[in-house]
């Protein structure tokens, strides 16, 4: 959430960054600064009443100290006017001060100042890449046929059991799938990230303190008996366990990793671009998340991408950074860096990871602060990447690497999984 202060300092500012972001309820910024002035002069009405009161009771006290009854009754009567006044008062701030909330939460975060003007992914731009594309024989296979062929996932029994989105691995396609999750702890985990395991549902506070709500309800499964959603990235758990904290200056910066199944409602339409593990309701991921000081979080931001391309770069899989322009960003973002990988069967960039920097976005709405050595506080950064999401992992890491012999690993992977090749 945009902090209220900024809309009194740069309405201009504003209104660009949301262009950017091509954000059309601009009308929306105006409505804020209107409410945001009657919600202070109401609240200066109510102090100054608020005082008059005060300062009335004390001197009813003094003229009926001094016998003076008819002037102790007329205050008496004015006072009671005045609370009466303020009653009201009380329930005009309530109402504006929801009515500003609720406006302040329809509004994405700002861009940096380094994202690119654009609306579609094909504006985004692409910062560097590295890794080579395999060349592959004229019998390459898509993952969805090496899937089936070495018996790794069931598509079909996915649909039985829950429905189309949710696959089943089985066999060597599962113990991939925990061979990874236990590389991607490890190799956070040795980077500093402290590792977490924490809940896959929450309730409707933590889904809005990180932005899912309420800008992204629809895409969010709900368990409407008891008001809770499962989540979309361990982001939403992770992030949430500083909300309504005060963060020592000596605890800085929070490095957290976890991994968790995440549930989307937005899998896609039919076709080749969501065909096999290309889009799914349900998928494993391991996330990094940062809680730091907003003087070096930009650093932050880099050193996060520099950790995901090692990891990348670790599995040898052709990849490129793009930086996404405004149109492309998420709501909460302020800049954001995508990460995708090659697939030489499909023969397309499938994104695997995106990092990101919120600034005060979503400390704003949890109330995450820092306390510097002097005992000043001040809203928090946050930050976080999928390090890294496995569907198009594991669909890229398998088309790259077939042979008419089997599916050659990384060496990485090779203790984790227990043996080089899948065959």
């Amino acid at each position: 959430m945009l902090p209220i202060q900024l809309f009194r300092q740069d309405r201009e500012l504003i209104l660009q960054g949301l262009a950017k972001k091509h954000f059309r309820e601009t009308e929306l910024v105006d409505v804020i600064i209107e409410t945001d002035e009657k919600r202070r002069r109401l609240q200066l009405e109510h102090d100054n009443l608020a005082a008059s009161v005060n300062a009335a009771s004390k001197q009813i006290g003094m003229h009926m100290a001094k016998g003076e009854k008819d002037k102790a009754e007329e205050l008496k009567a004015q006072v009671a006017q005045h609370k009466e006044t303020i009653k009201d008062l009380v329930q005009q701030l309530s109402d504006a001060e929801q009515q500003l909330h609720d406006t302040l939460v329809k509004l994405p975060n700002l861009p940096h100042s380094s994202v690119p003007e654009g609306k579609t992914p094909e504006e985004n731009v692409i910062v560097r890449s590295g890794g080579e594309i395999p060349t592959l024989t004229e019998q390459k296979l898509p993952h969805w046929d090496l899937m089936t062929q070495y018996r790794l996932m069931d598509l079909s029994l996915g649909n039985k059991i829950a429905g189309s989105g949710f696959p089943v691995f089985m066999g060597q396609g599962a113990r991939l799938q925990r061979a990874l999750i236990q590389y991607f702890l490890d190799f956070n985990t040795a980077a500093g990230y402290v590792e977490h395991c924490p809940p896959f549902m929450v309730n409707e506070e933590t889904a809005y303190g990180t932005g899912q709500l309420p800008d992204k309800e629809g895409q969010m499964y709900h368990v409407t008996a008891d008001g809770l959603y499962l989540i979309p990235t361990s982001e939403v758990p992770l992030t949430n366990i500083y909300r309504d904290v005060i963060v020592p200056e000596q605890e800085m910066p929070v490095k957290m990793t976890a991994y968790s199944p995440c549930f989307r409602r937005e899998a896609g339409s039919y076709g080749k671009d969501v065909r096999g593990l290309n889009r799914v309701h349900q998928f494993d991921k391991v996330e990094i998340v940062q809680v730091t000081d907003p003087a070096g979080s930009y650093d932050t931001l880099e050193q996060m991408v520099s950790h995901v391309e090692k990891l990348v770069q670790s599995l040898g899989l052709p990849y490129r950074i793009l930086r996404l322009c405004g149109g492309d960003m998420s709501f909460t973002s302020a800049l954001t860096y995508d990460f995708e990988v090659f697939s030489a069967a499909q023969e397309r960039w499938l994104e695997v990871s995106s990092v990101s920097n919120f600034e005060t976005f979503q400390a704003n709405r949890m109330k995450i602060r820092l306390r510097d050595a002097q005992g000043k506080t001040q809203i928090a950064h946050t930050l976080n990447g999928s390090s890294l999401a496995l569907p198009r992992i594991v669909a890229c890491l398998l088309e790259n690497n077939q042979t008419p012999d089997g599916i050659k690993l990384p060496q990485v992977l090779h203790s984790y999984f227990g043996k080089d090749m899948i065959s």
